[in-house]
């Protein structure tokens, strides 16, 4: 028998893959050292921040407290007032309505009261007072008491609302992530015109409830952003360097 007949198929030289400029590559790596160097330009924004609240922080703390009535009315006229260390008597604050803000202090989740203090005279007819910090394992509340008017003399720094950021959840009338005066003076149903900045206290509206707890600053307050902003533009340089190499092989190869 004889065997089938089968062509044979010599095999050509084998053509090398075209070397041509590794577009998907490039657009790759734009697209990601475009992020890595936006990331950098943005702890740097952080920084200018941050100095600057530090800087605020030192000056309130060294400074001695004003009436608040006068700083209102250089507010009023278009001074800075933000930092200013202030006193003033609130009328029924012990006992005054309170919005409760999501907050973290030295780790420990918790919720800041938020309350309105009317003032007598001045270009405002109340100002938002942060009365202090409350960890969520009390689920105790000073007692609201419409009928107290009872005057609190309060002693704290004036500080401007919170600007957030995409992931800060929206505020709701059941929970607030933001100091956000219009919305909170709203809510609260406040006179207005209500001054546009809040005053953090430094001493209790409540000296009886010992779980608020006055705190206008944060305890610990790192400044490690520029270390960050040179880690991602590092990694913007790097990511060119490899770029550059692979695309120079690819080119000779």
């Amino acid at each position: 028998m004889t065997e089938a007949w089968e062509p044979r198929v010599e095999a050509g030289p084998v053509r090398p893959e075209p070397k041509g400029f590794p577009v998907g590559l490039t657009v790759a790596t734009v697209i990601v050292f475009v992020i890595l160097i936006g990331l950098g330009v943005w702890q740097l924004q952080r920084l200018k921040w941050k100095e600057a609240l530090l800087a605020g922080i030192a000056r309130a703390e060294a400074s001695p407290a004003q009436p608040l009535a006068p700083v209102l009315d250089g507010l009023a006229a278009g001074r800075d007032a933000e930092f200013r260390r202030v006193t003033v008597t609130c009328p029924g604050l012990a006992g005054a309505p309170a919005l409760e803000l999501y907050s973290l202090r030295e780790g420990q989740i918790g919720y800041r009261l938020i309350s309105a203090c009317q003032l007598a005279d001045g270009p405002y007819r109340a100002i938002l007072v942060d009365r202090g910090f409350i960890p969520d394992t009390v689920s105790a509340r000073p007692p609201a008491d419409a009928a107290n008017h009872d005057p609190v003399a309060l002693t704290g720094v004036l500080r401007k609302g919170d600007r957030g950021n995409f992931m800060t959840p929206p505020n709701t009338p059941q929970r607030w992530y933001l100091h956000d005066a219009k919305a909170m003076a709203a809510a609260l149903r406040a006179p207005p015109p209500v001054a546009p900045l809040f005053l953090m206290a430094e001493t209790s509206a409540n000296p009886d409830f010992k779980a608020l707890i006055p705190a206008p600053f944060p305890v610990d307050i790192p400044n490690r952003h520029l270390e960050y902003a040179l880690t991602w533009f590092g990694l913007a340089g790097a990511l060119a360097g490899v770029y550059g190499a692979a695309v120079f092989k690819r080119m000779r190869g």
